[in-house]
């Protein structure tokens, strides 16, 4: 599911537990860190996408959050040349809808291991700006707009 530009569809989840902390993930095997996100599969809604992945990479069910906010427009950013070449697959970045999501449940609810190709192997709780200067350059602008976009319903977490 690539639209007309190229982009592929994507969720991008801030999970905020009671402290305003957010989760922030490393990536299995590698030296990044990022937010959970994934793609949206074709006749899936982007919420049903949002729970989906948010299973699949941190073990978390539905009941251990709410939805506090979401992006009211997609977010885009263009995967680096590099990255592009040697790639069977024709797009060319992801287009992003971001979730605030309040943490109600349990540290022990987290469970990087529920997936055959587990996507992150490490977490940890960080303050909400933190990701901006951590995140690989060719996300920083979107984790700016976007986190910019959902800072005022930090109030609601």
């Amino acid at each position: 599911m690539i639209d007309q530009d190229g982009y592929r569809p994507n969720v991008c989840m801030v999970i905020v537990n009671r402290q305003g902390q957010v989760f922030w993930a490393k990536r299995a095997r590698e030296d990044a860190w990022q937010f959970p996100q994934g793609g949206i599969d074709a006749e899936e809604s982007v919420e049903a996408a949002v729970f989906r992945e948010l299973r699949e990479e941190t073990g978390l069910e539905v009941s251990s959050v709410e939805i506090v906010a979401v992006t009211k427009h997609w977010h885009r950013y263009r995967l680096p040349s590099r990255m592009l070449k040697n790639r069977n697959s024709t797009f060319v970045g992801q287009k992003q809808k971001w979730f605030l999501l309040r943490f109600t449940g349990n540290e022990d609810d987290f469970n990087l291991n529920c997936s055959r190709s587990p996507e992150f192997d490490d977490w940890q709780w960080t303050s909400y700006w933190y990701p901006i200067s951590q995140i690989v350059n060719f996300k920083k602008n979107v984790y700016r707009k976007a986190m910019k976009e959902l800072a005022p319903s930090l109030r609601h977490v």
